[in-house]
């Protein structure tokens, strides 16, 4: 019940940031949204004795979000070397300042990165925002009550036990059917039918795929949750784990297609 709750509050909110905020108010949400993500990452790999420089790593995610034109290599780049910068300034023995840049370099790029190219997709339209997240919602929805219907082949017991193949398929073919009607019903023409098809698609794989590499994370550091903040979804990333594969999945597919931003 927590968990419809949520939801039931999450998502009128979501719909009204997209398609009736200004483009700042979505990215300073977004920008919102990563930092609740960083800081949870942040907290997963101090449980297996990283310690990232946390400070600077919200500073880089926020600027990240908020900035547009620093969402190209030469930002990762930077921010790769103030990272190695800030290891030479550590006190700490050397052989653990390795892990600290590692971590917190990964975390901005992984918990952020996504979300600022979300500001990207919002600027070419509401739309291309949105329709990741719809699919994930369906998708996620779909592989629950599948799995719980008829799935009995597992499908990654050690990261997640209780995903299923039969789940899995039930995600891709609703979260599919759910993309598709919703691109042919508010962006009608904009991409060829196999398209209207095949970006729904690779959206809900890649989604999946970001639910089980969050999954890896949460064994890997013995925690069920990432965190507490969602009553009934656990944490921030617990509830964007495939999103932030979902965006970059759409930004990717419209470059190819030649409608993305360049």
């Amino acid at each position: 019940m927590k968990r419809v709750l949520t939801a039931l509050v999450l998502i009128p909110v979501a719909l009204g940031l997209i398609f009736l905020a200004p483009p700042l108010f979505v990215r300073a949400a977004l920008a919102a949204v990563g930092l609740l993500c960083l800081r949870e990452f942040y907290g997963l790999v101090r449980q297996r004795g990283a310690q990232p420089y946390a400070v600077a790593g919200m500073a880089a995610g926020a600027l990240l979000v908020l900035l547009p034109a620093l969402l190209n290599q030469s930002f990762l780049i930077v921010l790769l070397l103030v990272m190695l910068g800030l290891a030479t300034l550590d006190t700490r023995a050397v052989e653990e300042t390795y892990g600290s840049s590692a971590a917190t370099f990964f975390g901005v790029v992984y918990t952020c990165g996504p979300l600022a190219i979300a500001g990207h997709l919002h600027a070419l339209s509401p739309h291309w925002i949105f329709l990741p997240l719809l699919v994930s919602w369906v998708g996620d929805s779909a592989a629950y009550y599948v799995g719980r219907a008829i799935g009995k082949h597992k499908l990654a017991p050690r990261l997640s036990p209780g995903k299923t193949w039969e789940g899995t398929i039930g995600s891709a073919v609703l979260g599919t059917v759910a993309g598709a009607v919703y691109l042919q019903a508010m962006m009608p023409g904009m991409l060829a039918v196999w398209a209207t098809i095949a970006l729904p698609l690779a959206t809900n794989v890649a989604g999946q795929i970001g639910d089980l590499a969050e999954s890896a994370l949460k064994r890997g550091s013995g925690t069920k949750d990432s965190g507490h903040i969602l009553p009934g979804h656990g944490g921030a990333l617990d509830r964007m784990d495939g999103t932030l594969f979902a965006f970059p999945a759409v930004y990717i597919f419209l470059l190819i297609l030649g409608g993305g931003p360049t």
